[in-house]
């Protein structure tokens, strides 16, 4: 009986692996932490891995940027760019990769030289598709507007990822 006590316990933190722990989900083999976007208009955001488990909130735009940092079966932990978290469906989320302004009237340069000039500016919390990124330029595009932005200025990129 302590026996199947002890496994009962061991398995119910199985799912709350820290992200450091390895460096490839044992679900799908994939690199973790990584990037995702939620891939619905709306996603329910529980408490654990499982119908069963309480809704804390609803994600409501779709292509947030989320962090995936555990899985389990059919269910990722994520993140989101203010550190809320929980568990999503996996056919919520998406691959396609999109980021978050983080920093206010962010300029988008019309080349990967922040020396050049502004296309335009984008607003804290806009969400843009993720194009190709070098050491500290990202190549986003905003409601058809395409421009290089300063990494540190959007969420949703990995500090050392280079994107082609």
């Amino acid at each position: 009986m302590i026996r199947h006590a002890v496994f009962a316990i061991a398995a119910s933190f199985a799912f709350c692996a820290p992200a450091w722990a390895a460096d490839r989900g044992p679900v799908t083999n994939l690199p973790m932490p990584r990037y995702v976007s939620l891939k619905a208009a709306e996603g329910n955001v529980r408490r654990g891995p499982s119908l069963s488990h309480r809704i804390d909130w609803v994600f409501k735009h779709r292509n947030m940027p989320l962090q995936i940092v555990a899985e389990h079966g059919h269910w990722r932990r994520v993140v989101d760019s203010e550190g809320a978290g929980g568990w999503v469906h996996y056919s919520l989320l998406s691959g396609s990769r999109f980021v978050r302004v983080e920093e206010d009237l962010a300029p988008l340069y019309r080349k990967a030289d922040p020396s050049s000039d502004p296309v335009a500016y984008a607003e804290a919390g806009v969400i843009a598709r993720l194009g190709s990124c070098e050491t500290s330029l990202c190549k986003i595009t905003v409601n058809g507007t395409r421009g290089w932005v300063a990494r540190d200025q959007v969420w949703g990129i990995l500090p050392d990822e280079v994107r082609d």
